[in-house]
């Protein structure tokens, strides 16, 4: 006999109430797919998908009403280089009204990617002065999505252009790489950390992606942002884990924080942030600058100052 939706949630929460459960990460922008059933019809909520794969926003299929947004066009500087430098205020303005998005819109935002492509808009979003309280992730993106509700193909209609007004760019959000080498490579100041939140590997220089030079730039720390993410829900881990994740770095000290294309140091951004550092800052460009500027300085290895820049 098959059961009924609410029948089968309702057993299974029951069913969940006997086992230990583990304290989930707290934020007041993450949302659940309940929380984003009972608001998809509310006026002014806008729902914007970035998925890894863009086309699988028509094949495989999306939130209904979702916006796609195409995450190397719409969240990069589609004339720079690299490609991935945000976007001017103008362009990223020009892209939410494109949106519907007005100063006054709920966003809800989600990705197929553990939130580190959602986490580069909340960004971009917080960069140039959007209202924050206005902005959620859905925790757990298409996947805690797909568990109780359908996806659709259907094409979302073109919303009414939107009105939105940003502001200029936030500097105590950013960093150029002049301010990483006087900082970090050169002067060392103790009051900054680099955080690289790339994959070990890609750290380490035994895998090169996205660049010509091997390794991280000198100094630079470790912390793969998307291990504080559970790699087969989606969902964030609880504040403890991420607490432990970046223990390494005080709240106190500025972080500099950068990855390959701009998305996992984001959803660095958005864990230190929740966390209560107050001063976290992103790489413009990142790794996909830094390691393809051939004169720039890089270390290969596990260690923050290898090789050369020990002594």
């Amino acid at each position: 006999m098959s059961c009924h939706p609410v029948q089968l949630r309702a057993a299974l929460l029951l069913g969940l109430t006997l086992l230990p459960l583990a304290v989930l990460a707290a934020p007041a922008f993450l949302v659940d797919a309940d929380w984003l059933a009972d608001h998809l019809d509310d006026n002014g909520l806008i729902v914007l998908e970035v998925r890894y794969h863009p086309h699988r926003h028509y094949t495989v299929g999306h939130i209904p009403g979702a916006i796609q947004v195409q995450r190397f066009r719409d969240l990069g500087a589609n004339e720079a280089s690299p490609i991935m430098r945000f976007p001017s205020r103008e362009a990223f303005q020009q892209t939410l009204r494109r949106w519907g998005v007005n100063d006054d819109s709920t966003l809800v935002l989600y990705d197929d990617a553990s939130t580190a492509l959602a986490a580069r808009l909340y960004f971009l979003l917080d960069l140039y002065g959007f209202d924050m309280e206005r902005v959620k992730v859905l925790n757990g993106g298409t996947l805690e999505w797909s568990v109780f509700n359908e996806l659709t193909t259907d094409p979302t209609p073109a919303p009414k252009p939107g009105t939105v007004t940003l502001q200029e760019a936030n500097p105590d959000l950013f960093v150029e790489w002049t301010a990483v080498y006087d900082d970090v490579v050169s002067r060392r100041d103790p009051r900054v950390v680099l955080l690289d939140a790339r994959p070990a590997d890609m750290y380490t220089g035994e895998v090169i992606r996205h660049s010509i030079l091997a390794g991280h730039i000198p100094g630079a720390v470790n912390i793969v942002s998307l291990d504080g993410v559970d790699g087969q829900t989606g969902k964030w881990r609880d504040d403890e884990a991420l607490r432990r994740l970046y223990a390494s770095i005080d709240q106190d000290q500025t972080v500099y924080a950068y990855c390959h294309d701009g998305f996992r140091m984001g959803l660095a951004y958005m864990q230190l942030k929740h966390l209560g550092y107050s001063d976290v800052r992103l790489y413009n460009g990142g790794w996909s600058h830094w390691g393809n500027e051939l004169t720039l300085p890089v270390v290969e290895g596990p260690q923050p100052y290898g090789g050369e820049f020990e002594m």
